[in-house]
């Protein structure tokens, strides 16, 4: 290790033990020896015992730093892998990270842009209107159009403290997968990895700039969802230029009341929105909390959403789509049979698994759920028990159903937030109905062929010769076939020559033997030289 790397490792450690996170390390023989070397050389103790073990993990990772927040908010969404104790805590934490100074700000974005900010821009602010972990935004008027815009650039020199935090993580976390029995399911070097991967891909922003461009004109005209304007010939990996809006923040229940906002449809449209995004486009927005949504103050009657960082996005294949709405269909009218026979199908769990115990193993879980009021049903964590519960048959983590797992959380905590009475089913039911009549029924024929139907027309000219070349090749591979027979029955006749030579000359070498141990002085010579002469016959035969 590097002078560097320690001197962070020290930190590290501090606040680890500041805040009593030894209570992580299981009750192992192989860890005492390492908690022995701890005590020698940290006198800390725990300045939080009276919390909660998931309150002071949430509390160590925000004075971590901005590397460490992030990998919070990562793994508040596995909560295939994480208790709930510990993973509504870590869905707590928030980007506010202090900010960095205005002018080394304007400094990044002229080397993106390749020469003065006033070139492009009028009445950029160096104060910033928003600090995260990654990035910060400030605010300036686009000089070719009057138009108000948003600047977000990447934190300078961000990445060297990302790799070194990373390379410290892994350490950390090769240890954990060595000295915990439980490491194995947690799989800690793997979420590492995970986390390594989608915290280098925010730091290039042109992929956000490509996903908000994306989400946009899926909801060109929309009434539900604003997206704003990204100005991609001003964009580059380092900073992203895109339309400021002016809304009011989905968290400030407050000002939504006072704006006059129909909370319920407000809620309606959240869960519409959601399933029209990953069913209708699949394609949707996964990093959904309160800090990314606002609410447009025109047309309260029937608010819009607006929505901002797309960063972070997931996707669903056609397959994944279907299995997952005729699984939530199936769930919700109790057929538990269909859930299970679903997941194996579609391949989430083992092709061996027991469909009597799996629907079994489901009805026991969910059965007491349904005695509830349909509305007081939380939607997104019967998602999460059916997933936990395959989990125990051995269910491969997906990972665009992890993401679409944790969207679903947000959206139906923001909906019952804000509108309490919120029957998310009652509002996705008639939805998913649709979908799945237009994949399976009539009308998913018409549409595939309205799909196809461009292909077809292109093709239908060609068809004459497609069907000529067709004919033509059918011609030659019957040929070739029949060459293929009759070179087959030609070698089958001389393989049978060649056993039969073999079997004569085989014969007459015997014979040859038992009259020369009889002392028959002639025919002993002529047998062999004829049985020998048989042998090559039959070697010339299998030649041919």
């Amino acid at each position: 290790m590097t002078s560097s790397e320690l001197k962070r490792l020290y930190q590290i450690t501090a606040v680890k033990l500041r805040y009593g996170l030894d209570d992580f390390l299981p009750d192992d023989p192989r860890v005492k020896l390492p908690k022995m070397m701890r005590k020698s050389l940290f006198w800390m103790k725990n300045e939080y015992a009276d919390q909660p073990l998931g309150v002071r993990l949430r509390l160590a990772l925000q004075e971590l730093g901005p590397v460490w927040i992030k990998f919070g908010q990562m793994m508040s969404t596995r909560r295939d892998l994480f208790p709930p104790h510990i993973a509504d805590q870590l869905a707590m934490l928030q980007d506010q990270v202090a900010p960095f100074d205005g002018k080394l700000a304007k400094q990044q974005m002229e080397q993106s842009l390749g020469g003065p900010l006033e070139t492009w821009f009028d009445n950029f602010d160096e104060t910033p209107l928003a600090s995260a972990s990654i990035a910060q935004v400030h605010t300036a008027t686009l000089r070719s159009e009057g138009r108000e815009v948003v600047l977000k650039v990447i934190r300078p020199d961000i990445l060297p403290v990302i790799q070194a935090d990373i390379k410290l993580m892994y350490r950390m976390a090769r240890i954990v997968a060595r000295a915990w029995p439980e490491a194995r399911r947690l799989r800690p070097v793997e979420v590492i990895r995970e986390y390594e991967r989608t915290l280098l891909d925010e730091l290039n922003l042109m992929r956000e700039a490509a996903n908000g461009i994306q989400l946009r004109r899926n909801f060109e005209g929309s009434e539900m969802l604003y997206v704003p304007e990204v100005y991609s010939d001003l964009s580059s990996e380092r900073l992203l230029v895109m339309e400021r809006i002016y809304g009011i923040q989905v968290s400030d229940i407050d000002a939504l009341v006072a704006n006059g906002t129909d909370l319920k449809v407000l809620s309606e449209n959240a869960v519409t929105v959601f399933f029209t995004q990953v069913f209708r486009d699949s394609f949707f927005h996964a990093d959904m909390h309160p800090g990314n949504i606002f609410v447009s103050r025109e047309n309260p009657h029937n608010p819009q959403w607006i929505a901002l960082d797309c960063g972070i996005v997931g996707t669903l294949n056609r397959e994944d789509k279907r299995y997952l709405a005729e699984n939530l269909l199936a769930f919700f009218n109790r057929d538990y049979r269909k859930v299970a026979e679903l997941h194996v199908d579609s391949g989430w769990v083992p092709k061996d698994t027991n469909i009597d115990d799996f629907e079994f193993a489901i009805r026991t879980v969910c059965e007491p759920i349904f005695e509830k009021p349909l509305a007081e049903i939380l939607f997104g964590h019967v998602l999460l028990n059916l997933f936990n519960t395959a989990r125990r048959f051995h269910m491969e983590v997906q990972p665009q159903l992890v993401l679409l797992q944790k969207t679903l959380l947000y959206v139906e905590g923001l909906g019952r937030q804000l509108y309490p009475q919120l029957d998310l089913w009652d509002t996705a039911k008639p939805f998913l109905e649709d979908w799945m009549s237009r994949q399976v029924g009539p009308q998913a024929v018409i549409e595939g062929v309205k799909t196809r139907a461009p292909f077809w027309a292109e093709k239908l000219p060609e068809l004459p010769e497609l069907l000529y070349d067709s004919l033509r090749q059918g011609n030659a591979l019957n040929q070739r076939i029949d060459t293929l027979y009759d070179n087959f029955m030609e070698n089958r006749r001389h393989q049978g020559q060649a056993r039969f030579y073999f079997g004569i000359g085989a014969t007459l070498v015997v014979c040859s033997a038992i009259l020369f141990s009889n002392q028959i002085e002639t025919y002993p010579a002529l047998s062999a030289v004829t049985g020998v002469t048989f042998w090559l016959l039959g070697w010339r035969a299998c030649r041919k």
